[in-house]
């Protein structure tokens, strides 16, 4: 697995990582869906930089240029409901883009720090042949991505794979790197320290879907 650190450089994408974590600005739901939006901007541009492109010629008002275009088809698919707002941040980069979306999330059947991953609903665009871009702010364990990787196996083979996630704790980037095939591209907004006893990132942010959207039953 090619794996992408892109907070080791200093760039406005450190600025957001840290309204984000900040507990003084992060409870503004409003503000903190709009920096995880920049956030999956930013990702977006920098993991441009890895796809294929060809080379178009286009009709100015005053002559031809060449440039180029991106080659491959994209899908974006974002584990809700987390992953909505980072979505948009990509979406609003590769706006001709297709979409998935899919749930998963954490089922505690014995109400201890135990738990299994539930998938329950997936709405997701065909996938074959085409450059998959799988989006979920926090890698923690790593079960979530893989679930979710793997029933959308089930529907098809894509050309390319890339996962971006805003946060990421070492645990959940070994458990990928185990689990899932060495051709994948892992781009990570910043990686944290560990996880806890009750498998949350530290330092971390909190639970992202509840800042987003408000806390669940």
């Amino acid at each position: 697995m090619k794996i992408h650190y892109l907070s080791e450089k200093n760039s406005i994408l450190n600025h957001f990582l840290g309204e984000i974590r900040d507990v003084n600005i992060h409870k503004d739901a409003m503000r903190f869906r709009r920096n995880i939006e920049r956030i999956g901007e930013i990702m977006a541009y920098e993991l441009s930089k890895e796809l294929e492109y060809k080379t178009i010629e286009i009709q100015t008002p005053l002559g031809t240029k060449k440039t180029t275009q991106i080659a491959d088809a994209i899908v974006l698919c974002s584990i809700l409901r987390a992953g909505l707002s980072m979505h948009l941040g990509f979406l609003n980069y590769f706006d001709q883009a297709e979409n998935g979306f899919i749930s998963a999330y954490r089922h505690h059947p014995n109400n201890d720090n135990f738990f299994e991953i539930k998938v329950e609903y997936q709405a997701i665009a065909d996938i074959n042949n085409k450059c998959l871009l799988l989006i979920d702010p926090m890698l923690a364990t790593g079960q979530s991505i893989v679930v979710v990787y793997n029933r959308l196996m089930e529907r098809g083979t894509p050309k390319t794979i890339h996962i971006a996630v805003t946060i990421a704790a070492p645990e959940g980037i070994a458990y990928l790197e185990k689990h899932l095939p060495g051709n994948c591209h892992l781009w990570i907004g910043a990686l944290d320290e560990k996880l806890n006893e009750h498998s949350y990132i530290v330092p971390g942010l909190g639970d992202a879907g509840d800042l987003a959207y408000g806390i669940k039953l």
